[in-house]
Parts: C-alpha cells; structure tokens; sequence
C-alpha cells in the first residue's frame, strides 16, 4: 500500500472518523482538503445494493451536470450530409465519416466524446475492441447514437457526464473542480443525486444507497448522509 503524503494527512485530520457529513458540509470540506497547486477534480461515488450480475441491475446512462465539470471536451462525430453539417454548425471538433473511421484506425483516438449517427454503427463494430474499454463506444443509452447531433454535440460540450455501475455496484461521477463556488458544485451534486434516485431499478431490493464519498483529486474521502 503506497505511503500517504504530508498534504494528504493533514487534509484527512480534517474529517471526523465515522462521521455522515451533510452534502453542503461535504463540499466545503472537500474544497478545504483541495491543498494541491493545480485545480483538482471533485468527484462522487455512490455505493449502491445492486446485483450487477443481473442486467436490469446495471445502471448507465449520462447526465448533464448545471455547471459542468470544469474541463472542456473534444467532441467527434461519425455522420455524412446533412447530419455531418448539423454537428459541425454545434460546435464539433472532428466530423465526417471516412476521415474519421481513418483516424481512429490509425490509433488517433485524441477526444473524449465519439457520437454517431444510428447509421453509421455497422462501420465502427471492428473498432469496439479499441473503443469499448476506453468507453468511447457511442451508445443510444448515453445519448451518443441519435439523429438529434447537433444536441448531443451541445451536451457533451456543455458538461454532460456519462455514469454506469462497477461490477461491485459503484458509480463515480465528476462533479466539477475545487474553483467552482460551493454552490455550483452543490447544485451538480443534487443534480447527480436526484438522478441516482430515479434510475432506481424496480427489482432493486432492501437499502439503495449504501453509502456516498465525495473527494479531490488528491484529496480523503468525505462520507455523506445518503
């Protein structure tokens, strides 16, 4: 187990052991425990009582965040004609389908968001190998396979978040940077909350949410009341 550094302890004295922090405590708290010189991430972790062997237990989806999440994306989409202008007027940095398609099978997988048109799918099945375990793999479920380009390309643009289930029934999501007001990182952490809620599966039995942890990037967890 790697030794903790100096900045990290003395961040952790500042949390009280076992204790349930309400949210607006734990944004405070964690802003506090943000010590290092570059404007650390601020994330949150939901453990939740689900059986992620079953498929109607596994949650994904995206979520776009108010106020984002502080880091601007490079958008891509895989789209011909009209669709391909529809992206390029949003905003996307790369569009097309050949050129594209050719990047990517050239290893040039420099974005954060790949979107497509339903009808270009079938040429980007040989890709799912080198796409799937980055995430980059449009999915309807993410709001990256759809006709309506031009508003996927303004989501992702805008902070939009993609969130699904570890095998041991995680979600962690990014909820902005320690330089955003606590009031901004509240209202994307209500924003993450209310939809953790609503996605509840119906087969989901007993307590839902176990526990919740938000921290910096370098930064202790803080426990927060679910």
């Amino acid at each position: 187990m790697a030794k903790k550094g100096k900045k990290y302890l003395e961040a952790a004295k500042l949390i009280e052991k076992g204790k349930l922090y309400s949210a607006e405590e734990a944004v405070a708290l964690v802003k506090k425990t943000a010590t290092t010189k570059f404007d650390e991430g601020i994330d949150v972790v939901f453990n939740l009582n689900l059986d992620t062997r079953h498929a109607d237990q596994q949650l994904r989806g995206a979520v776009v965040l108010p106020h984002g999440t502080g880091k601007s994306k490079t958008v891509w989409v895989l789209a011909e004609g009209a669709k391909a202008e529809e992206a390029k007027a949003a905003g996307a940095d790369n569009v097309g389908a050949e050129e594209v398609l050719d990047a990517i099978s050239k290893g040039e997988l420099n974005f954060d968001v790949l979107i497509a048109t339903p009808d270009q799918m079938a040429k980007l099945g040989r890709y799912g190998r080198v796409l799937g375990p980055k995430g980059l793999m449009p999915n309807p479920k993410t709001g990256t396979v759809t006709m309506d380009v031009a508003k996927a390309v303004e989501e992702s643009k805008a902070g939009k978040v993609n969130y699904r289930t570890d095998k041991d029934g995680n979600v962690h999501v990014p909820m902005g940077r320690a330089s955003f007001t606590d009031e901004q990182l509240l209202e994307n952490y209500n924003t993450i909350h209310d939809l953790i809620l609503r996605v509840k599966p119906s087969t989901a039995k007993g307590t839902y949410i176990l526990n919740i942890a938000m921290s910096a990037t370098m930064g202790p967890a803080v426990k927060v009341q679910a």
